[in-house]
């Protein structure tokens, strides 16, 4: 990944895959800089936790797709102390559903919101016109569940260029933004898209996020086990576990210092 801008973000590899040292204020200046005036092509930016970088060292298809993107944010805490002890000195985590609203608030950008269903997109378009009156929401789209019919691709990204966005906001829920966003990366309307995960469900005010004390532990991983443990135990469980086997790994490989 490379980083094509003028604002001096550091780059830190953890488990192979490069985070930003960067915070709120950084990532959305950077991301602006790509679509003003407008976009004229297409940026990809993931938030990664724990089980994106997991995944991403496990599978080797969505380390092929992750190697697409082009900004990188350290989304979990546990990342954010991986990449201070190698000497980042970040202050914060960048949150994905916490920069969607730091971007948000910026104004004369446009947004397209993709994923979601048409009850849940109806309730986030809604409270965030409520919160941000000067809100440009050019779009929004819900796309079928499971396999999607013959030409759904085509479909979307007519929509999408046809609401001029510069903003893309893909809430399909990891790994499956990830892989949409770099198989087509090729093939999107010029604008930079977001791989938010739940950030919809959260900011249309159906699924509870964890209280901020959990999250400056990195525990949110475990509010959210709590809340719904079928779905996302194997997210969690397995690949926190993975995430801390590798990190031991490495650090055993990694030569002595003298």
């Amino acid at each position: 990944m490379q980083i094509p801008n003028n604002l001096k973000i550091n780059v830190l590899p953890v488990l192979g895959v490069p985070l930003a040292a960067t915070d709120y204020k950084e990532a959305v200046a950077l991301t602006r800089s790509w679509v003003e005036p407008r976009p004229e092509a297409v940026y990809a930016v993931a938030a990664a936790n724990t089980h994106l970088v997991a995944l991403s060292r496990s599978n080797r298809p969505f380390a092929e797709a992750l190697a697409r993107f082009d900004l990188i944010l350290p989304d979990g805490m546990p990342l954010l102390w991986t990449m201070n002890r190698c000497g980042a000195g970040l202050k914060d985590r960048v949150y994905g559903p916490t920069l969607m609203l730091h971007a948000l608030a910026q104004p004369g950008i446009s947004h397209f919101l993709l994923g979601g269903t048409e009850e849940v997109l109806q309730s986030l378009t809604s409270q965030l016109r409520e919160r941000y009156p000067g809100l440009i929401l050019a779009g929004h789209y819900s796309p079928p569940f499971g396999d999607w019919p013959e030409g759904e691709n085509e479909r979307i990204f007519q929509k999408i260029a046809a609401s001029g966005a510069q903003y893309i906001w893909v809430g399909l829920g990891c790994p499956k933004q990830e892989h949409w966003i770099a198989r087509h990366k090729a093939n999107l309307p010029p604008g930079v898209y977001f791989g938010v995960g739940a950030a919809f469900a959260f900011h249309a005010g159906r699924v509870r996020q964890a209280p901020v004390w959990m999250q400056k532990r990195g525990l949110e991983w475990l509010f959210r086990l709590a809340a719904e443990p079928r779905r996302l135990w194997k997210r969690y469980v397995v690949y926190n576990t993975l995430f801390v086997v590798y990190l031991l790994l490495d650090a055993l490989r990694r030569p002595a210092r003298r």
